[in-house]
């Protein structure tokens, strides 16, 4: 038989950590223009992926979403002209997701934002606290023996736009 503080706890965990999703994507959905706190986390997953290594799939298990969502998510930033999406070259079922100059500077403009708010979020957080949360939150992704394909490469959106 489970240990009742221990169910207890994992409850409350988990409880919290749903709601806490949901208020980040609200609060976070506040301090950007023109895109959604999922719209921007999608650019930026694109961004972290090869170009021809967007597809609909990676970009999806890059953000722990299904590939239904994903496709509805690309589609409303495609429509806002921020993505093209082009068949595969290497999978001819597959199509590959690649941002557009205007895309790059919505990236540009919303991650300046979106620091306003990870500013407000961690304020009184110290490092070693930002360092412990984000240990204990790729150990609990991990539930399954999936690891968390994250966003620690740095990309330069500036020098990405340029290019195009």
């Amino acid at each position: 038989m489970e240990n009742p503080k221990a169910i207890f706890l994992m409850e409350q965990n988990y409880a919290t950590l749903f709601s806490l999703a949901n208020k980040l994507q609200v609060k976070g959905d506040q301090y950007l223009k023109d895109l959604t706190s999922r719209q921007l986390m999608t650019l930026l997953a694109i961004g972290h992926l090869p170009e021809e290594e967007a597809s609909l799939n990676n970009i999806a298990r890059k953000l722990g979403i299904s590939k239904q969502s994903i496709k509805q998510l690309v589609s409303l930033i495609e429509k806002k002209g921020y993505v093209t999406i082009v068949p595969s070259q290497q999978d001819k079922r597959a199509v590959n997701v690649t941002i557009t100059p205007s895309g790059y500077q919505a990236v540009i403009e919303n991650g300046q934002l979106g620091l306003q708010f990870f500013n407000d979020l961690f304020h009184e957080f110290s490092l070693e606290e930002m360092e412990t949360l984000w240990n204990l939150l790729k150990k609990l992704y991990r539930f399954d023996g999936e690891e968390q394909d994250g966003f620690e490469e740095e990309i330069d959106f500036n020098l990405s736009s340029e290019g195009l």
